[in-house]
């Protein structure tokens, strides 16, 4: 599997953090257990913090009543120490509490394994739900602002144009799709923040499979996706 598109910088320190929302945390687990170069990331992220907490609890362990300060070069001590010995970090070991666990290498087929936990194994045994023609969705679970669904979009279909009010999370699982910002593929992340308007549109042969996540309702700009919006609940 070939990935192009990678999760950023603030979204993988979100997941180790522990700050995400259950929806965008399932999406990043699910990249991750199939992306190498993420899960490096991630666990290099995990040492960064492991060592400046280090850092602050040896600092300030001759006075427990003073408030805790970090020296502005402790970052740049850490990362100079990284660069010279990468870290042993075991597969085994465990991320943020309420993380799905993604330390592992997921399953090599088109459903990631955290994703596999509430789907089963195979997208084709997916319920799926008629949205319009060419479009289909299937629920993951709801969460109170955002939502987090698989979508199917058949070949040649176009997503409305829209922006986010918040953050959008997007999986490929099959197929792809090129909007505004490149084109997508299995196994690659559309990381996206309210900066970004776009229109996915599918361009393959086959059906667009994805994982979305957003954390707050999409931002259409036409009259059209303003008015199907309380319908798809995007």
């Amino acid at each position: 599997m070939n990935i192009n598109h990678h999760l950023d910088e603030a979204t993988l320190f979100s997941y180790v953090a522990g700050s995400l929302s259950q929806g965008m945390a399932l999406v990043v687990a699910s990249h991750i257990s199939i992306c190498d170069s993420c899960r490096e990331r991630v666990f290099e992220t995990e040492a960064i913090g492991g060592a400046l907490l280090n850092e602050m609890v040896s600092d300030n362990s001759s006075d427990s009543s003073a408030s805790v300060k970090v020296d502005e070069t402790a970052l740049e001590q850490v990362l100079a120490c990284l660069d010279e010995e990468e870290p042993t970090i075991s597969l085994d070991s465990s991320l943020s509490d309420g993380e799905p666990d993604a330390c592992s290498p997921g399953n090599t087929g088109e459903v990631p394994a955290p994703l596999s936990d509430y789907i089963g194994g195979s997208l084709d045994a997916v319920q799926w739900k008629r949205l319009s023609p060419g479009f289909y969705y299937f629920d993951v679970f709801k969460e109170q602002r955002g939502i987090c669904r698989l979508l199917k979009v058949a070949p040649g279909k176009s997503i409305l144009p829209h922006g986010h009010h918040g953050n959008e999370l997007t999986l490929l699982l099959r197929g792809s799709y090129a909007d505004e910002v490149g084109r997508f593929a299995q196994g690659d992340v559309a990381d996206l923040d309210d900066q970004i308007e776009h229109q996915p549109l599918v361009d393959g042969n086959e059906d667009c499979i994805c994982l979305v996540a957003t954390d707050s309702p999409l931002r259409f700009t036409t009259l059209l996706g303003k008015v199907i919006q309380p319908i798809t609940r995007f």
